[in-house]
């Protein structure tokens, strides 16, 4: 039964990229014994097929540059699909402050946020703390793109 949750799990890795902690999951919800999910998880990771490090990065360059999100959302997105933290960490530390604060400036830009009013700054630092910035960020985008606005 080892072979077949190894290609079982190949066959599912190669549609869509996954984590070991999400493959693990997926091959246990087919009744796949806890052995030879072990097994199959030991030898994907071996063979290079399986990379939490490699998954992190993509995860995060995706998401940083197709959606905007910030790190604190690709940090518990991460978390959630069983991605350890010194891998989640080294997946963020390419994405420098500067980067954070251009690609924040350029959401509420592209949002069209109306920065004219205590209630327009409000709902533009929320939106952008929803989307994973801290709060001191956020509010220095806001106040760029209110100056730039100007």
């Amino acid at each position: 039964m080892g072979d077949d949750a190894f290609e079982r799990a190949l066959e599912a890795h190669g549609r869509k990229e996954r984590t070991q902690a999400e493959l693990a999951d997926w091959l246990t919800a087919r009744g796949f014994e806890s052995e030879d999910v072990t097994g199959t998880i030991e030898r994907l990771v071996e063979l290079g097929e399986l990379d939490d490090a490699r998954f992190a990065r993509r995860y995060a360059e995706d998401k940083r540059e197709l959606r905007g999100w910030g790190p604190e959302r690709i940090r518990e997105a991460l978390e959630a699909r069983g991605i350890a933290g010194t891998e989640i960490d080294a997946a963020l530390s390419a994405d420098h402050r500067d980067d954070q604060l251009k690609r924040a400036v350029e959401l509420l830009e592209r949002r069209g946020a109306t920065l004219g009013d205590d209630t327009g700054r409000s709902r533009a630092l929320a939106f952008l703390t929803r989307r994973g910035y801290d709060h001191e960020l956020a509010y220095e985008a806001v106040r760029r793109s209110q100056r730039r606005a100007a």
